[in-house]
């Protein structure tokens, strides 16, 4: 899950000429960058000064996202709800789901051309793919022909960083305090919208909290995502835990808690 250290690994590797491959900056810069900018242009057509001058070309809007900051695509996601506390209609946030899992799906199959572009190109030796969150989400770890754990598997070496029911409750925490809109699968999305409504009086879909759906969401989706998460190290990859990828400083570091995960066999 986000805040688990993944970024910061890569942050660390980054500095030892790895190639860090972001799965969420993909998605932002590329498969979702047009409909992140469109999204600026419908809010900037709303002023007048600003539609005049988007009219006559005389500006431009693009979205600056960086690895750090994710903020331009998670403001594009949105949250479901009440439009006056800027939520989104229920059918517009799936769509825009829908839209990030086929951009999250393409970014994850690009992972061998950029393994290669970074070896050509750049000469980079070592690669990494920092992968989304939802990464459980958007693949079948039932079916051995799933074309995105195929890809990954004869790729690269699949780590899950698991975490304690005490890192979970500071995740949870973490998000209480700062909500940010989510990837969820369709079917699990569909279920506890209804289940969150039924939990407040049986409210409609414009009258829905969307902080309040974001927060109690977040914690649902947490534990969904546990035994998903470790069915995929399980079947794929390996399995080291939070405690460890905390103490990374370095790159030997982090090739030695590599070394532990495989000597485990799990």
């Amino acid at each position: 899950m986000s805040g688990v250290g993944k970024t910061r690994i890569g942050i660390t590797l980054r500095r030892n000429h790895w190639f860090h491959y972001s799965i969420d900056y993909r998605i932002g810069t590329r498969y979702m960058a047009d409909y992140i900018v469109d999204l600026f242009k419908r809010e900037a057509m709303r002023i007048p000064f600003l539609r005049d001058l988007l009219l006559s070309d005389s500006i431009y809007l693009r979205s600056n996202i960086t690895f750090e900051n994710l903020e331009p695509l998670s403001v594009y996601l949105g949250k479901p709800g009440d439009p006056s506390k800027h939520g989104l209609p229920f059918a517009e946030y799936r769509r825009r789901q829908t839209q990030h899992r086929r951009a999250e799906v393409r970014s994850l199959l690009d992972v061998p051309e950029f393994m290669e572009k970074a070896r050509e190109i750049y000469a980079y030796e070592h690669f990494l793919c920092d992968s989304g969150g939802s990464l459980c989400e958007v693949v079948d770890s039932d079916n051995p022909d799933d074309l995105v754990l195929k890809t990954l598997s004869d790729n690269t070496l699949m780590l899950y960083i698991r975490g304690t029911e005490d890192h979970a409750r500071m995740l949870i925490d973490r998000f209480k305090a700062s909500p940010k809109p989510m990837y969820y699968q369709e079917n699990f999305l569909t279920q506890k919208w209804a289940e969150y409504k039924s939990l407040n009086d049986h409210v409609a879909d414009d009258e829905v909290d969307p902080d309040g759906f974001a927060v109690w969401g977040f914690e649902q989706l947490i534990y969904h995502r546990i035994p998903l998460y470790q069915k995929l190290a399980d079947q794929c990859g390996y399995t080291v835990e939070a405690e460890e990828v905390a103490a990374i400083t370095s790159e030997k570091d982090f090739l030695s808690m590599v070394a532990r995960a495989i000597d485990r066999g799990q």
